[in-house]
């Protein structure tokens, strides 16, 4: 008999042990893909693949091409979200108000390749993405350099220069603010226009956010390079960041 109560203790122990330590909750990031203009091929791979990176590493993936998604309710489910290669005006302006609120509230963006091809009469969000895109010139190879190796998009590169395959964006209206991860150097190339100094991944904390952009992911090959992704993941990890969302922090009246 005491021994039965023995065991019906620890058992009761246990228990009570484990309803006091808190759940840690998978974090959930919302890929949008909308497309208002030009639509990247490398899209549905991109979808996928960001899908798998969730299964491996611990995080849920949501996919959208609906904007009527961004509303407050529905939007602090996630712990950022994916602007995967967006085009044109995707958001209207309740939308735009929606999402700057969940940036102000301590949300995550990432920007991937055409994202800054994206919503060019909101400077809000130009100044979250980081720049607006410029032209582009032929895919090609170019010379990367990587300026910030503590980043976690950039730590694993055990060198200053990744040499990369791509279609290679020139940017306008770049944010002074951005705290840029990696530059291309216009000499390795052809048809680079912003000079000395061309940023091509970059990331910032923003009006109560955290925003990170690479232009990289234009071809599907890119969607299979091991670095692309790992340094990818290492955006997304700096995006979901570790506080909650609190929307008394937010500002953007409805």
């Amino acid at each position: 008999m005491k021994k039965l109560l023995s065991i019906c203790f620890l058992i009761a122990s246990v228990m009570l042990l484990q309803s006091h330590i808190p759940i840690k909750k998978t974090p959930k990031v919302l890929v949008f893909s909308k497309t208002k203009g030009y639509r990247h091929g490398s899209i549905e791979l991109g979808k996928t693949t960001i899908q798998k990176l969730g299964l491996e590493h611990n995080f849920a993936v949501d996919t959208t091409e609906d904007a009527s998604k961004f509303t407050d309710e529905n939007l602090k489910n996630y712990s950022a979200v994916i602007f995967l290669s967006t085009t044109g005006d995707v958001l209207n302006q309740q939308q735009q108000i929606a999402f700057e609120r969940y940036i102000q509230a301590g949300g995550g963006y990432v920007g991937v390749h055409a994202a800054t091809d994206t919503e060019y009469d909101w400077p809000w969000y130009g100044k979250l993405a980081g720049a607006y895109f410029s032209s582009h010139p032929a895919v090609q190879e170019a010379r990367f350099v990587v300026k910030d190796k503590k980043h976690p998009s950039t730590k694993f590169l055990t060198d200053s220069v990744w040499m990369h395959k791509d279609e290679l964006y020139n940017f306008k209206q770049i944010n002074p603010d951005l705290k840029v991860l990696v530059t291309i150097d216009e000499k390795s190339y052809k048809g680079g226009t912003n000079g000395n100094y061309h940023p091509f991944s970059w990331y910032h904390d923003f009006d109560g956010g955290r925003a990170f952009y690479t232009s990289m992911g234009h071809t599907d090959e890119t969607w299979r390079d091991d670095k692309f992704l790992k340094h990818l993941l290492g955006g997304l990890e700096y995006a979901i960041g570790k506080q909650k969302l609190d929307y008394s922090k937010s500002h953007s009246k409805m």
